[in-house]
């Protein structure tokens, strides 16, 4: 396959965010009297956290936004880090002329604090987040977006990602999809969603390139 674009989800894909979303559950939960298990909470990592909260406490659910993006903004310095070899596989895929956009589910301005504390913010010029679509991942919108903002085909551009969300996205809007072997969720859950191709090393990304 020959690729010319690249569509990034960022948590647990380019930036290791896990345990900082893990506390920003437990925060948010505590403040609220609920207690969920680690296993649980992490279930909620990836969905957008209105339908993560709405389908606990409806009426509350805005509030637990706020209270968690509050305590999620405060603490990337301690948690956040990128993810091995991200920063120099995207160095050398400018290098290559490979256009590349960040595909997430959170909003812009948590988005580009992310990128920032992981040393990725200089890299990205293309960013959909969350408040530039009605609909998020595994709706194909933000991935149809950043394909139009990159001027991308989609016979060329791979979406890649931790989740199922980010895979069906890249099937719903009919390019080809990575799924990769540190998320969370663990390689063998994302398998079950039949990604193109499975990435166990970020460095995999280079040696597509040359197929």
């Amino acid at each position: 396959m020959h690729i010319e674009s690249i569509l990034f989800d960022m948590d647990g894909t380019l930036i290791d965010t896990n345990e900082l979303i893990i506390e920003s559950f437990k925060h948010t939960f505590h403040e609220y009297g609920l207690t969920f298990t680690r296993e649980e909470m992490n279930r909620f990592n990836g969905p957008p956290l209105v339908d993560t909260f709405g389908s606990i406490l409806p009426d509350k659910a805005d509030e637990m936004i706020q209270t968690y993006r509050k305590h999620n903004f405060a603490n990337h310095e301690t948690y956040v880090k990128a993810f091995p070899h991200v920063g120099e596989v995207i160095q050398r895929l400018q290098e290559k002329n490979v256009n590349m956009a960040v595909v997430s589910t959170k909003v812009r301005k948590s988005i580009q604090l992310g990128l920032r504390h992981a040393g990725l913010d200089d890299l990205f010029t293309t960013i959909v987040g969350l408040d530039d679509v009605a609909h998020a991942k595994p709706h194909p919108e933000s991935v149809q977006l950043a394909m139009n903002l990159l001027d991308a085909d989609k016979e060329t551009t791979l979406m890649v990602g931790d989740n199922y969300h980010d895979i069906e996205a890249g099937q719903n809007a009919g390019i080809q999809t990575a799924g990769v072997a540190w998320s969370m969720k663990g390689k063998e859950f994302l398998q079950k969603y039949n990604q193109t191709y499975m990435l166990e090393d970020m460095r995999d990304i280079l040696q597509l390139l040359e197929k």
